[in-house]
């Protein structure tokens, strides 16, 4: 709720230097600030005001859980999981701190870890354990930071040296790495504990027991895989009640929009930039309704008309399926696509051509910034550029196939690759098969010899699709399909 503050703080300190510069040189300056509002792993609701969204009726039960927390007056987290520990967890309630190195843990029992805690009789079942182990360090501490290796870990830990927190995460699929920071350390005994929420069958540590250790300053590797003490915090099967939200970075909705967005309007802005949709992929059909909810609720709270609106698509992600599939990631280009179609001064920037198969925060940037670029060049500025992707206007039907025309062909279409992909068809049992797919001058014909009567067709319909279809000016495809069959993600909450 605090970020606001301070963000308009550092916007009245700008706004004041730079008066000063400009009553140095006897004229005027423009100012012109980027504001980035940004916290990673978010869905979009929590940017989204709660007027708006209660007419959407799919985030009730959240909104009616901020409720009861603020009437309560209970701390701001943002999240539901940490609320649910202060209800719940055993070794922070009513003064417990099973977190410091003085503890009793003598109740405690034996626990391998990494392991399966089957020795505690928990088995695979959603529980909040704690763990605790103790190191020794020799007399003389090595300078520089010590880091704590988990690899990784499902699905929640909270990890704590000597007492002091060092890290948390809810993010399975990062390896934790944890800074110990300078004086928590000391020579002789050291006790580290770990809060673990652990959800699905098998969870827990995930990682080879060489990947948990301590590192010192020096590089020395201590390690940590082994024997621990593990004790029951909470056994959350049903019928004990889990937490709407099992991620501990904020999710409750409207959150972001009231300590981040709020406090600094009626801001005069010229137009926003939205790269988010991943914590959204799974409820991508819902996403259709809720992004131009989002939209049309920022334009309404900045005051300023319809301002531009440009959208980065999802980049490529996972690795690629053999066969033609039903993919979230898909149909969340889709809810951007349609988004864009249909909310008015907005603009897509398709990045599928961007990405990293195993890191849902891939590096390049570059061709994402230069495609929003474009955008702004073209839609807001005017310029006479190709600043759109090809984009599929119709369908008709040809001898054994279908032949697909596209707007935005600029310079005509282009194949980046090999061949023409990724391309399949279906007829009227809604099965999938690849398609060959060729160029006729701005169309593409494609067919199958499984689908002689092909009613429908996909293109780049899949986390990670091979997606070779390009204008001249270097903009990819946005991908598409033309059946309205329902997909995975519908009725998703």
């Amino acid at each position: 709720m605090e970020i606001g503050k301070y963000l308009l703080a550092d916007l009245a300190r700008l706004e004041r230097a730079t008066s000063t510069f400009a009553q140095s040189r006897s004229d005027s300056i423009e100012l012109q600030v980027l504001v980035q509002e940004a916290v990673g792993g978010v869905p979009a609701e929590t940017f989204t005001s709660p007027k708006a969204l209660r007419p959407l009726k799919d985030f009730d039960p959240g909104l009616a859980e901020v409720d009861r927390r603020l009437k309560n007056g209970e701390p701001e987290y943002g999240n539901y999981i940490s609320h649910w520990y202060d209800d719940y967890d055993a070794g922070t309630r009513g003064g417990q701190n099973w977190a410091a190195p003085e503890l009793d843990e003598t109740s405690w029992k034996a626990v391998q870890i990494p392991g399966t805690f089957r020795e505690l009789g928990i088995g695979d079942i959603p529980n909040l354990t704690w763990f605790r182990k103790e190191i020794m360090l020799p007399e003389t501490l090595p300078q520089g930071t010590a880091r704590v290796y988990l690899g990784n870990v499902e699905k929640m830990d909270t990890t704590y040296v000597n007492g002091r927190q060092v890290g948390a995460s809810s993010w399975v699929e990062n390896p934790r790495v944890y800074l110990v920071p300078n004086g928590v350390l000391k020579p002789g005994r050291n006790v580290i504990a770990i809060r673990l929420f652990k959800v699905k069958t098998g969870g827990g540590f995930l990682g080879k027991p060489e990947e948990l250790h301590l590192t010192l300053g020096d590089g020395t590797i201590i390690p940590i895989a082994g024997e621990w003490k593990g004790k029951i915090s909470v056994d959350a099967r049903p019928p004990h009640p889990l937490p709407l939200g099992l991620e501990n970075n904020p999710t409750m909705p409207g959150i972001l929009y009231n300590g981040m967005l709020a406090p600094i309007a009626p801001l005069a802005i010229t137009g926003a930039i939205w790269y988010q949709g991943e914590s959204n992929a799974e409820r991508a059909y819902q996403y259709r309704k809720l992004l131009p909810t989002m939209i049309a609720d920022w334009r309404n709270m900045f005051g300023q008309g319809d301002f531009p609106f440009y959208i980065a698509g999802l980049p490529f992600y996972k690795h690629r399926s053999d066969v033609p599939t039903d993919d979230s990631w898909a149909e969340a280009r889709e809810a951007q696509a349609l988004t864009v179609k249909t909310v008015p001064n907005a603009c897509l920037a398709v990045t599928i051509d961007t990405g990293n198969p195993d890191d849902v925060h891939p590096i390049d940037k570059k061709e994402v910034g230069e495609r929003l670029g474009l955008c702004a060049l073209g839609e807001h500025y005017g310029l006479n550029i190709a600043h759109q992707s090809p984009t599929l206007s119709s369908v008709e039907s040809v001898p054994g196939g279908l032949r697909l025309h596209f707007d935005h062909a600029d310079g005509g279409l282009v194949v980046k690759g090999d061949k023409l992909g990724e391309f399949s068809v279906a007829g009227d049992d809604r099965k999938w098969y690849w398609a060959n797919a060729r160029l006729d001058g701005n169309t593409v014909i494609v067919s199958s010899s499984s689908v002689p009567e092909p009613k429908a067709v996909r293109y780049a319909w899949q986390a990670n699709p091979e997606a070779t279809l390009f204008n001249a000016a270097g903009l990819p495809a946005v991908p598409f399909r033309t059946d309205d069959w329902p997909g995975i993600t519908e009725g998703r909450r």
